[in-house]
């Protein structure tokens, strides 16, 4: 049995002057003035946890590279990363080229426009898949994200927590149960554009903007601040590390990180556990296979996962050009647990850097 959220009778009210407004005060963006599936499937999921403005270039450059489905399905890794590089959470990448490449298998090329078929895909979600399948194909599936549940929680005075499942399907189903046919797409980005503009969840939403206001309980309660509720984010763990930019020649050293686990298969700086001493770094060095020259510290600086954060210092250390580390230069990209020596130009053209390794490039 489907559970009912209280005050549902407001939402066949909101249909008419959210469309208007919406039409009205939509924000051009590149995915919405060509909404084809493939375009609207790379914005979706380039924005999940990103913002627009950051999103842009990569959307744009992405689309330049890898204009449909079969590209990204035959696009090598590396290629794929360094597009990528900068907007996170890479297993995003990852899925898509997978995802691709099951439905070049599968579908022909063409992406599903099935709500329930996309489900099957990797790395689409509900969300996702109502997204793609109402702005691309018309279909009438809610679209139920972030600013979705915040317009809506603050709209019907809804207590429940948002990051329980359970509260995202009893909105979604609310939703469907008012969705006119052929006007899903409009109506998903119209609550979208709502919530990223207008109702927004830090600081003083634009009350007096939203073509809401008339239906909204919170702001008649005066306790829109109070919603959405969502339960306490768990600390994240802490972890110190110590960054090494080695240079010899002009040339520095990155190495590939293991395949699986946080940044896996990306490209890093070599790094110590904790903070370590000089005498620690030159230890590791000649360890290694090569002597230090100078050591320079470099600032700290502190990178923030879902569930983990960096607490980093850096050094800076011009090394020896002795044999044993000219043998580790030789090596090319299959021998990539070892380090490779490269021009910053090479490494900005052709390695996909993380952001938390940026702050010493």
């Amino acid at each position: 049995m489907k559970q009912k959220i209280a005050h549902a009778d407001i939402l066949p009210a909101i249909i008419d002057p959210l469309l208007t407004w919406y039409h009205a005060q939509a924000r051009s963006l590149p995915w919405r003035e060509e909404p084809t599936p493939y375009r609207v499937w790379i914005s979706e999921i380039m924005l999940q946890q990103t913002r627009v403005a950051a999103v842009m270039p990569y959307f744009e450059r992405f689309l330049e590279t890898l204009p449909d489905v079969s590209s990204l399905a035959s696009c090598d890794e590396e290629t794929l990363m360094k597009l990528w590089q900068g907007l996170g959470y890479y297993n995003r990448a990852r899925n898509l080229q997978k995802a691709a490449r099951i439905i070049v298998e599968n579908h022909g090329g063409r992406i599903p426009s099935s709500f329930d078929v996309l489900l099957t895909l990797p790395g689409i979600g509900r969300y996702t898949a109502a997204a793609i399948s109402s702005i691309a194909y018309g279909g009438s599936h809610p679209a139920v994200d972030g600013n979705v549940l915040r317009v809506i929680t603050r709209l019907l005075l809804c207590p429940e927590d948002i990051l329980k499942d359970a509260t995202k399907r009893t909105i979604e189903n609310a939703l469907q149960a008012v969705y006119p046919e052929k006007q899903g797409g409009d109506l998903n980005q119209a609550l979208m554009e709502l919530g990223a503009m207008v109702c927004l969840p830090n600081g003083e939403p634009h009350c007096g903007l939203c073509p809401l206001r008339q239906f909204c309980l919170a702001l008649e309660e005066h306790c829109v601040a109070d919603y959405p509720r969502k339960q306490k984010k768990k600390n994240r763990r802490m972890e110190k590390m110590t960054i090494l930019r080695l240079e010899t020649d002009g040339c520095f050293a990155i190495r590939k990180r293991p395949g699986k686990g946080l940044l896996a298969g990306l490209w890093e700086l070599p790094h110590l556990p904790g903070h370590a001493s000089p005498e620690d770094i030159q230890a590791w060095c000649l360890a290694q296979g090569f002597r230090p020259q100078s050591m320079q510290p470099l600032p700290p600086a502190r990178h923030i996962f879902s569930h983990v954060e960096w607490d980093m210092t850096g050094w800076h250390v011009k090394v020896a050009p002795e044999r044993l580390m000219e043998r580790h230069a030789a090596y090319g990209k299959e021998n990539a647990n070892v380090l490779q020596w490269h021009s910053p130009e090479t490494i900005a053209r052709e390695y996909s850097i993380p952001a938390a390794f940026q702050y010493y490039m």
